[in-house]
C-alpha cells in the first residue's frame, strides 16, 4: 500500500525531485480531509530519516524513524492546539486514520472544555531554544503547526519573527485548511502549496481500499446488504468531497441516520427529545449536520440543487414544501452565528434545545418568516 494516496504522489515528487527544499517555509492549504497533515507528517519524517529510499521515503527502520515514531526525535517539534494533541499522537500511528475529520473529536466534553483551542503565544515562544540552538548532531530542524490559522494573534506575531530572520537549517511546515485566515505576512514568507484534491473516482477507491472489516464501535459492515460503492458516495458527499472525513464518518453513519429521520419530518419533530439524544456527541459535528442539511434545503429551494445529500432528494423535497427560501436563509445564518459558541464551555443540552427549536419555526414557515434570535 502506498505511503501517501494517490492523488498526493506527483506533489510529492515534484518536492522532493531534488533532494532537498529550496524554502525555509512550507505552507500546505487546502480543504479539510485532504491529507494534507499525513503529506507534512511523511515529509517531517522523510527529511528526518538517515536512509531514505529511492523516491525519497522515509526508511521506517532507522534511529531517526524510530525516534520519530515514538514522538521524541529531539529535531522535530510539533506544534497543535492543546485540545488535538493528544489525539494527533495516537492517531500518527495509523496514517489512514482522518487527523483532519474535525479540530477535535475527543468524546470526553469536560475535557475539551478545559483545554485550548488555540495555538499560543507561549508555544511558539517555546520554539526559541529549538530553533536557534545546533539540533541534534547538527542536524535538519523542522517545525510542523497544525492548523496553522489556529495560532491566535500574538502567536502569529511571534512566528512573524522567526520568519524574517529564517535560522539556519531549520524547516518550518505550516498546514492550513482556511489560509485566509494567516497574516498576509506570513503567507508571503512561505513557500505555498495548494495541496490537490481528489475527484470522486479517486476517492471513492482510496476509501475502498481502506474500508474496515469491522467499524470501531465493533459493528460489522455488511458487504451483502450494502453496496459498498455507493456507500461510500454517500459518505463522500456527505463529508463534502473529503476521503479522510468520509472514512471516519462511518462509526457515526446510524446516529447520522437517526438525525436526519428526526428533522426531515416535521410531524414527528420534538426539538427536545432531539437534543437529548444527541447531547453526548461533539456539538461541532451536531451543528455542521445541521448546517449541510440546510445547506441542501437552501440549494434545493433556490435551483433544485442538492450538494451534501444526494440520495435525499425526495426528502429534501418534501420538507421544502413546508418551508420558504427567506426563512432558510435566515436560519442559515443563525447557525453560522451559533457554530464558534460550539466549541467553548456550554451546556450542551440547552444549546442544542436552542438550536432546534429555532428549526421547528423554520419546519412552520411555509407561510411566513420568523425572525430568527442572532
Amino acid at each position: 500500500m502506498d505511503l501517501l494516496p494517490a492523488w498526493q504522489q506527483n506533489m510529492w515528487e515534484r518536492l522532493m525531485r531534488d533532494g532537498t527544499l529550496r524554502s525555509h517555509a512550507l505552507l500546505l492549504k487546502g480543504r479539510p480531509g485532504i491529507g494534507k497533515y499525513l503529506f507534512a507528517h511523511m515529509l517531517a519524517k522523510s527529511l528526518l530519516c538517515a536512509t531514505p529510499d529511492t523516491r525519497s521515503f522515509a526508511c521506517g527502520q532507522c534511529v531517526g524513524c524510530n525516534w520519530f515514531e515514538q514522538h521524541s526525535h529531539p529535531n522535530f517539534a510539533l506544534i497543535v492546539p492543546d485540545a488535538l494533541a493528544v489525539i494527533l499522537i495516537s492517531q500518527t500511528s495509523d496514517a489512514y486514520r482522518s487527523t483532519e475529520a474535525s479540530a477535535v473529536s475527543s468524546s470526553d466534553q469536560s475535557a475539551k472544555q478545559r483545554t485550548g483551542q488555540q495555538i499560543t503565544v507561549d508555544q511558539i515562544r517555546g520554539l526559541n531554544d529549538f530553533v536557534y540552538l545546533t539540533g541534534h548532531q547538527a542536524g535538519y530542524k523542522i517545525v510542523l503547526i497544525y492548523p496553522a490559522e489556529t495560532m491566535n494573534t500574538a502567536a502569529s506575531n511571534a512566528l512573524l519573527k522567526k520568519l524574517e530572520e529564517p535560522p539556519e537549517n531549520t524547516l518550518f511546515i505550516l498546514v492550513s485548511h482556511q489560509s485566509q485566515r494567516l497574516l498576509p505576512t506570513i503567507r508571503s514568507r512561505c513557500l505555498q502549496i495548494a495541496m490537490p484534491a481528489p475527484d470522486i473516482e479517486m476517492a471513492i477507491e482510496w476509501m475502498l481500499q481502506r474500508w474496515p472489516q469491522r467499524t470501531e464501535t465493533g459493528r460489522q459492515i455488511d458487504a451483502q446488504q450494502r453496496d459498498k460503492q455507493q456507500y461510500a458516495h454517500k459518505l463522500l458527499a456527505l463529508s463534502g468531497f473529503s476521503p479522510f472525513t468520509a472514512l471516519s464518518l462511518l462509526d457515526a453513519i446510524e446516529q447520522h441516520q437517526q438525525f436526519i429521520e428526526a428533522v426531515s419530518t416535521r410531524a414527528r419533530f420534538d426539538p427536545l427529545a432531539l437534543a437529548g439524544a444527541m447531547q453526548k456527541q461533539e456539538l461541532t459535528v451536531t451543528i455542521d449536520w445541521l448546517q449541510k442539511w440546510c445547506y441542501d434545503l437552501t440549494g434545493f429551494l433556490a435551483d433544485k440543487r442538492v450538494r451534501y445529500h444526494p440520495d435525499l432528494q425526495a426528502r429534501i423535497q418534501s420538507v421544502c414544501q413546508q418551508i420558504n427560501l427567506q426563512a432558510c436563509l435566515g436560519y442559515l445564518q443563525f447557525l453560522n452565528a451559533r457554530q464558534p459558541l460550539s466549541r467553548h464551555p456550554v451546556n450542551p443540552r440547552l444549546f442544542l434545545e436552542e438550536i432546534f427549536i429555532q428549526y421547528g419555526r423554520l419546519l412552520a414557515s411555509e407561510s411566513s418568516v420568523p425572525e430568527f434570535d442572532e
